[in-house]
């Protein structure tokens, strides 16, 4: 369905596509509508929700039964729709999914969206605009297409020498514990969902191992009996830290809270806290101290049903888990017009293509602090542009804006693959209101 644009006839309306209806899909079109922009909305599977429906049958989503999310409720919801205060601290997908599904329907965002039909092709036209190829056969046209189909759900594999004679399947397969029970299970990974998959498979499992290459420094969901996202809210609203001072303090705290990590064997990382994304489990540290679940350092080759690995220890095992991330990809844009590996890169405010007029991506962050009412503001900032009230700088500015950014990814982050769409909640979101308050995108 298309929504009809409600705009006074000097205004410019765009004609846009978005692609998908998770939790930035959805945000984005609410934001189109209430801005008068023309749009259609496809989704792949029967409803919406994205990775938050367990078991989607759009085939995407990584959920697994036990999945809790990482943010607490009150820094999570949209602004103008609050998650109530009588949810659990930390919602599962349930409850987010239940959460979302209630601000489509307050909003009346369903009926804005296509089901059941996904975006096969993007093929730019000669002079403006994008051909988009349905999965019903169909083509049409628009002047603008808002990517957002996400960018957790296609695996990343790694690969060891030699060949393993058991089951081995990457986290995003991973449901529940039933099929390990009383098996030897090897989950390579130290990430929020390799510890949360551990952790859940070690009540059934013979037992479990986690193997990490560099380690990381594991953080508590809890900090004096509050959710540990608040302190870091209370750091930078209350006593205006900037972010970087703040994760700094924080990396001071959690160690008095929870004692020194190499105690259960987990090493320390080279690198000092605040470089990189924490893994929150408030559980892991306890199941290493009852001694359900060992760590040992990276695999060095696989040997039939024994992993060998790079301490010179070998450990038969039942099944690996690859919890080893995922591949930002996009299907639908062939690679000779967007090389994902590539391209993500020069995006204007992480949303703009330089390279292609009419092509913006929503969601395509992974920020420090939470994502769901980042993305949202990046949907306002969407219709602020696609509605004529906000517009771009010179290309060459565009170009300073990407540099810059990428200047302080290189000078905060780890120079890893991971964060290549890390930023920063409070200096971003500033950014974007900064412009949408100016009507001109900044540098």
């Amino acid at each position: 369905m298309t929504v009809e644009a409600r705009h006074a006839p000097d205004q410019y309306v765009a004609d846009t596509c978005i692609i998908g209806a998770g939790s930035s899909g959805v945000t984005v079109a609410k934001a189109l509508k209430e801005s008068g922009v023309a749009f259609d909305c496809f989704e792949k599977g029967s409803d919406i929700g994205g990775m938050w429906r367990y078991q989607n049958d759009n085939g995407l989503s990584s959920a697994y039964a036990s999945l809790h999310i990482d943010t607490s409720r009150g820094n999570l919801g949209y602004s103008d729709f609050p998650i109530p205060e009588d949810r659990p601290d930390f919602l599962s997908h349930a409850d987010f999914l239940k959460y979302l599904e209630d601000y489509a329907d307050r909003f009346g965002m369903c009926e804005t969206v296509t089901f059941n039909t996904s975006v096969t092709r993007l093929d730019k036209i000669d002079g403006g605009g994008w051909r988009v190829s349905l999965s019903d056969g169909s083509e049409r046209r628009y002047r603008t297409v808002v990517v957002a189909n996400g960018h957790l759900w296609d695996p990343r594999m790694a690969r060891f020498a030699g060949s393993f004679s058991g089951e081995q399947i990457h986290s995003h397969h991973y449901r529940t514990a039933d099929p390990f029970e009383g098996k030897r299970v090897l989950v390579v990974g130290l990430g929020n969902s390799a510890v949360d998959i551990a952790v859940d498979l070690c009540r059934r499992a013979r037992h479990v191992t986690v193997s990490t290459r560099r380690s990381a420094w594991i953080m508590p969901k809890y900090l004096m009996g509050r959710p540990v996202d608040l302190w870091t809210r209370f750091l930078t609203r209350r006593l205006r830290l900037s972010a970087p001072m703040a994760r700094r303090v924080m990396s001071w705290l959690i160690p008095l809270a929870q004692g020194d990590q190499r105690r259960f064997g987990l090493p320390r990382p080279a690198h000092p806290m605040w470089r990189e994304h924490a893994t929150l489990s408030q559980d892991l540290l306890p199941a290493i101290g009852h001694g359900r679940i060992s760590i040992k350092p990276d695999i060095e080759r696989l040997d039939g049903e024994e992993v060998a690995f790079v301490d010179g220890t070998r450990e038969p095992f039942d099944s690996i888990i690859l919890a080893t991330g995922y591949r930002t990809s996009f299907p639908f844009l062939p690679n000779d017009l967007f090389d994902a590996d590539t391209d993500i890169r020069p995006l204007y405010r992480r949303i703009v293509s330089t390279r292609h007029d009419g092509l913006l991506f929503a969601g395509l962050v992974q920020p420090i602090g939470p994502t769901i009412p980042l993305v949202e503001i990046q949907g306002r900032w969407i219709a602020a542009l696609l509605s004529g009230r906000l517009v771009l700088p010179s290309p060459d500015e565009q170009h300073r804006e990407i540099e810059k950014h990428r200047a302080y990814q290189r000078r905060t982050f780890l120079d890893s693959e991971r964060y290549g769409l890390e930023v920063d909640f409070k200096t971003y979101a500033g950014q974007l209101g900064a412009d949408m308050k100016s009507g001109r995108g900044g540098t």
